[in-house]
Parts: structure tokens; C-alpha cells; sequence
């Protein structure tokens, strides 16, 4: 007899549906043939889900069981399939009703259930990743509903319009298609998410001075820009860029599922959060991998740079990074997207994030610092500014000096402006964008380019005047002048000015640190 059951495989963070099909005859020597272009985990499957049927109570008879993963193509991994087969299997062997996985025995139709989860030896379900993806494709697909492990259930029900029922074990699964347990679906009320996690730990209240970076904070936050900090070792840096999600504007519903799909399939998902609402915040060490960095490995995964998606990617002492993974940034920070490539596949991760960096003036870190004398070569500065190459440098909008904190700002009781006053300014302005933008494709003014990088940030004689003295003394390249321009546009957006002046532009290009200490004699 033949059974079939419905899920899914993960491409990137999307699934794709899937078709398990067993063939369970009782003629002929028994055997256990499971096809499909299944990896190792999958293979795996059949000693756990003959075990975990033993063990819950259920005796297949000897027989030749042929298993299909269909489409044939799509190659399939992890361990989610294990609940599926089972069924299957007990269905094929008629022990379940094969009607109540697919109906009318067609597994691709709608009305039928969706299963995924991790069997035990002893029968107990457990948690996958990727479940997230997979609620969405069963939602659309019209599915009956969708079991899977009690721990998977609130991931799961974030997805509105889907009846998801959470099973502690094999036992219980069967239950619910039958109708003999039939506990209420999971419910997840997603504003008490939003609330339980509104607050941060950190506020701009607390730190003290460093006004110029502050407002360098402010427009990069308010138009999407990238950004370094230059300093000795305790001006602020690392305490200026860990507060720097707490201006920024909260996840809207669709940008939270984007984020948690990414998480769901990284396998990083916090079992008591089913829906990433905050901003990622995301601080590799500098020893890590460019696989590490953009993803990838024998099962590509997403990296750092996708967990970081639609938050903020710090990395912190720059020039330490390996300079090969500083490299592979180029495409994600140009496209907002990464792809990876092996023999098998490719997949495409999104990676819209915002890049914050810090590092040091020199190697001992004291070349700015008159408190300090610096004891650094010329050479070694050199060796050491140039770890960073032009073209990554030229991709970092605003380089901004950080100088160490004057005594009377650390004896001042608190800091100027809190982090509430600052992100209502850049929501404001981010709205601004947004109105502007709507129907082109463009969100933010870091993103702008082409024609509409003409229209919105058109400048006159003047600023042309001014433009083209700033671009021979400092040597800017065509990347830096446009992002010049981008900075501009968000100036004067901040200060509610349709036209991009001269004093937007003198601001922007004070923000371009590295390229003026890079001059002769500076």
C-alpha cells in the first residue's frame, strides 16, 4: 500500500514543498529503500523511526518499504522528515487511516497536513529549525494544519490563518490526526511579544560627551548609512555603537518575520521567543571566518552578516579582521543580499544591514590622544590604516573621529539626549523617506543611485562649486562622492529642507575622516 504526507525542504530561508511517499509491500524479502537525493541526516531516519514506532507501542509487519522524497531533485537535509515517515509508515502498513495525511491520496492538494519534527528513540518529538518558513508554505499551500514538537508550536503559530498543534511525541501526533486528542491549536499573541521586549538595556543618556558622534549616530540612523569611529583605546567607541538599536525605529510585523525566518533556519531562535522583535545587533570576534562572516560551510548557513539583517553588524579593533573576510563584504554591503555558491546549489541569504566598525588611529591606539604620546612608526600607521582597503573604506559613509572624553564631561551626571529623543528624530525623517520613496524600491537614502539619486539630491552651481573643490583636494572617488551626496540628502531631510545645500554637503564631507587624514601633510 502507498502512503503520503506532506513538508517541506529549506532553500535559503524559504521551503519548498515536499512529498513523502511510502511503499509498503509484503511480498518479497524484506528491505528499507529510502530514495530522493536525501543527506545524511535523512538517511538516518529510518533507525530512529523504527525504533521510535517500537518503542511508542506500534509493530510494522516484514516487509519491502521503498521511501520517496519528491520532487527528486531537491536535495533534503536535517532531521525533520522523521515524523513524517513514521506516519507514513504506520499509514502504509494500515495502522493510520492514509486519508487523514492526504486526502483522496494526493499529497500536493489541498486539506491535507503539513508534519515536521525530530523523533527519539523512545518516540518523543523534538524541536527543528526552519519551522517558520515551513508554517508560511503550509498556510499558503492550504493545508488542514501542521503538526509539530510542542517546543516548535508559538515559532509556528506566529503565521496567522494556520491551525498549528504542538505534539510532546509520536504517540500523541497520531492522536490528533485521529481525533482522539484534540487539544486547541497554539496561539501566540504577538503584541505581548512586541511588549515583552521593548525596553533596552542601554541609553545615549549614558554616555557622556562625544556630541559629534552622537549626531554622526543620528544620520546614520535616520538614512541607512554606514559608519567607523576612529579613537584611542576608552574614548566611547564600543558603548556608542552597542546603544546604537536603541534609536533605531522599531521592526515593522513583515521586517520581524524576515528576521525570524533567518533565525529559524540558523537554529538560533530563543524557544521562548517565537517572533525576533528587536533589532539585531550582531558583534563577530575579529578571528572569524569569512564563512562565519557571510555564511556558507559543506550545509551553507547563514552568516553573520544575514543574522544581522534589517539591524546592525559591529565589528569592532576593523583592521584586525583578516583582510580576505573584510573583503567578502562588498557584495552584501552594495546589494543588501549574499549569494552562496557550491556544486550542488545556490543560495541567497538577504543581508540588508547596517555596518558600525571601530578601530584605532594607529596600532598602540594613541596617535589622536594628547594624553598620550604615540609610539608608532610611520611605516606601521601605514601598514596598519591599510588592512582596510580603498574600496571597503569608500563603502563606510560617515568616518567619524572619536577623541578621548574631557574630564568635565565625565564629571557631568548624565549625557545631553537619551535615546528616546533621538530615535523620535529619526523616525521622523525615516517617514520623510518613505513617503518619498513609496513604489520605487527604495527605503532609505543610502540606498539611492541612478536617476533617482539625480532627482533627489540635485544641487546647484554653488554646491557643484563646492563639490568639485572637495573632491580634487581630498581625492574622492566616484563611490564617495555619491555617498557624499546620500549623507547630504539625509542632512537636509533632518533639518526639513527639500534641497541639498552647501552647508548639508560641508557637513558630510567633515564626516569623510579618513579621507582627509590620507591627504599630504594631514
Amino acid at each position: 500500500m502507498i502512503a503520503k504526507a506532506r513538508t517541506a525542504a529549506l532553500l535559503g530561508i524559504d521551503a519548498l514543498p515536499v512529498s513523502l511517499e511510502v511503499d509498503l509491500t509484503r511480498s518479497g524479502m524484506p528491505a528499507f529503500t529510502l530514495v530522493g537525493l536525501a543527506e545524511g541526516a535523512v538517511r538516518e531516519a529510518k533507525e530512529r523511526v523504527l525504533s521510535a514506532l517500537k518503542n511508542a507501542g506500534y509493530r510494522l509487519p516484514p516487509a519491502r518499504i521503498t521511501v520517496n522524497l519528491a520532487p527528486a531533485d531537491l536535495r533534503k537535509e536535517g532531521s525533520a522528515y522523521d515524523l513524517p515517515l513514521a506516519l507514513c509508515l504506520l499509514a502504509a502498513s494500515e495502522g493510520l487511516d492514509a486519508g487523514l495525511l492526504a486526502p483522496d491520496d494526493n499529497a500536493t492538494g489541498a486539506g491535507g497536513w503539513f508534519l515536521a519534527g525530530e523523533l527519539s528513540l523512545d518516540g518523543a518529538l523534538k524541536p527543528v529549525p526552519g519551522i517558520l518558513p515551513l508554517a508560511i508554505l503550509a498556510r499558503d499551500q492550504g493545508a488542514a494544519g501542521l503538526i509539530v514538537s510542542a517546543d516548535n508550536a508559538a515559532e509556528a503559530a506566529v503565521v496567522q490563518g494556520l491551525a498549528v498543534y504542538g505534539a510532546d511525541s509520536l504517540s500523541q501526533a497520531v492522536r490528533i490526526l485521529t481525533g482522539e486528542d484534540a487539544p486547541a491549536p497554539a496561539v501566540v499573541d504577538v503584541d505581548a511579544l512586541w511588549a515583552g521586549q521593548a525596553g533596552f538595556e542601554g541609553d545615549f543618556a549614558e554616555v557622556k560627551g562625544q556630541e559629534h558622534a552622537k549626531r554622526a549616530i543620528e544620520i546614520a540612523a535616520a538614512g541607512g548609512h554606514n559608519l567607523l569611529f576612529v579613537g584611542p583605546p576608552g574614548s566611547g567607541k564600543t558603548m556608542l555603537s552597542q546603544r546604537i538599536p536603541t534609536v533605531l525605529p522599531p521592526l515593522t510585523f513583515d521586517e520581524a518575520l524576515e528576521v525570524t525566518k533567518i533565525y529559524s533556519v540558523a537554529g538560533m531562535l530563543d524557544r521562548d521567543s517565537a517572533l525576533v522583535v528587536r533589532r539585531p545587533f550582531r558583534s563577530p570576534h575579529h578571528t572569524i571566518s569569512d564563512a562565519g562572516l557571510i555564511g556558507g560551510g559543506v550545509s551553507p548557513r547563514p552568516g553573520e552578516v544575514s543574522l544581522a539583517h534589517r539591524g546592525v553588524l559591529f565589528l569592532d579593533e576593523l583592521p584586525e579582521f583578516k583582510k580576505h573576510v573584510l573583503e567578502v563584504l562588498r557584495q552584501p554591503l552594495e546589494d543588501g543580499r549574499v549569494t552562496i555558491s557550491r556544486a550542488a546549489q545556490s543560495l541567497t541569504y538577504p543581508s540588508d544591514f547596517m555596518l558600525v566598525a571601530a578601530m584605532n588611529p594607529c596600532p598602540c591606539g594613541y596617535l589622536t590622544d594628547d594624553r598620550h604620546v604615540c609610539s608608532c612608526q610611520p611605516l606601521a600607521i601605514h601598514r596598519y590604516r591599510s588592512r582596510i582597503s580603498g574600496p571597503l573604506m569608500d563603502r563606510i559613509d560617515l568616518q567619524v573621529e572619536v577623541p578621548a572624553v574631557p574630564y568635565e564631561d565625565l564629571k557631568a551626571p548624565r549625557g545631553s539626549r537619551d535615546s528616546a529623543t533621538m530615535r523620535a528624530g529619526i523616525v521622523k525623517v525615516r517617514a520623510i523617506q518613505a513617503g518619498r520613496y513609496k513604489g520605487s524600491g527604495i527605503r532609505l537614502n543610502a540606498d539611492l543611485q541612478g536617476a533617482l539619486l539625480e532627482r533627489w539630491c540635485k544641487v546647484g552651481e554653488a554646491e557643484h562649486g563646492f563639490l568639485e573643490q572637495a573632491v580634487r583636494r581630498l581625492g574622492l572617488s566616484a563611490r564617495a562622492y555619491t555617498r557624499v551626496l546620500r549623507i547630504a540628502r539625509t542632512i537636509a531631510d533632518m533639518e526639513d529642507a527639500e534641497n541639498v545645500g552647501i552647508p548639508h554637503l560641508a557637513e558630510a564631507i567633515n564626516f569623510r575622516t579618513m579621507d582627509r587624514v590620507n591627504q599630504p601633510g594631514e
